[in-house]
């Protein structure tokens, strides 16, 4: 008992960059993904077309695969070059790929609406913004909380990817106990560090979910 107190200092830093990546990938690829579904099923098909590409791009690689090539690769791009430091890479890789992913829950959540609600709305004056954001985002919302949900925690999970930019996470610094001590227990310990992660969120969701459930009474 008295090794796994000693090895939480450490753990818990790792933790602390676990979470950041998480929550800043969190508030930035869900709004980027409402847009992309917004943009995914716009009249213009010019731009319908290129976010369908993109959507099938970052949905079909690895994640791994994104982050390698934004922080290896990116400086080589012509006319790009932009060389990013391992956090600022990752996040980037990160919420390119999760707002693919929250791009298409939400475009299933708003086609999921009927049609009559917004010929109802423009029957009323509502602009498609107004509709957008009175009628239709409201019903979406608790349509798709439980794809959101498992792509939340998915996301938690996925935050142990950003080892391979030697970034000090919650794995690579249980990684790099167990090379020193010899010993699996950091391992253990970083299982239930996610664990409890991921029942924060599993309650979270359950809670909100019980709540817009109260409409459909």
């Amino acid at each position: 008992m008295n090794y796994v107190f000693d090895i939480l200092p450490p753990l818990l830093q790792g933790t602390g960059v676990t979470l950041q990546v998480f929550l800043i990938t969190l508030v930035l690829s869900v709004p980027l993904g409402l847009a992309l579904a917004l943009m995914r099923i716009s009249r213009f098909k010019t731009v319908s077309g290129l976010v369908n590409g993109y959507i099938w791009l970052m949905r079909g690689t690895p994640l791994m695969l994104q982050m390698l090539f934004i922080y290896f690769a990116l400086p080589f791009v012509p006319v790009i070059g932009i060389r990013l430091p391992d956090f600022p890479a990752a996040i980037v890789a990160f919420v390119l790929n999760y707002a693919a992913y929250f791009a298409e829950i939400f475009r299933a959540g708003i086609q999921s609406i009927d049609r009559g609600q917004y010929e109802g709305a423009r029957v009323l004056g509502l602009t498609y913004a107004q509709t957008m954001r009175r009628i239709v985002l409201p019903q979406v919302i608790k349509r798709i909380l439980p794809p959101i949900s498992n792509e939340t925690i998915t996301l938690v999970k996925d935050t142990s990817l950003i080892y391979v930019l030697a970034m000090n996470d919650l794995l690579r610094a249980a990684r790099g106990i167990v090379q020193r001590d010899f010993t699996t227990t950091p391992f253990i310990v970083a299982a239930a560090f996610y664990l409890i992660m991921t029942l924060v969120l599993t309650y979270g969701f359950q809670r909100l979910e019980k709540k817009y459930a109260v409409y459909d009474e």
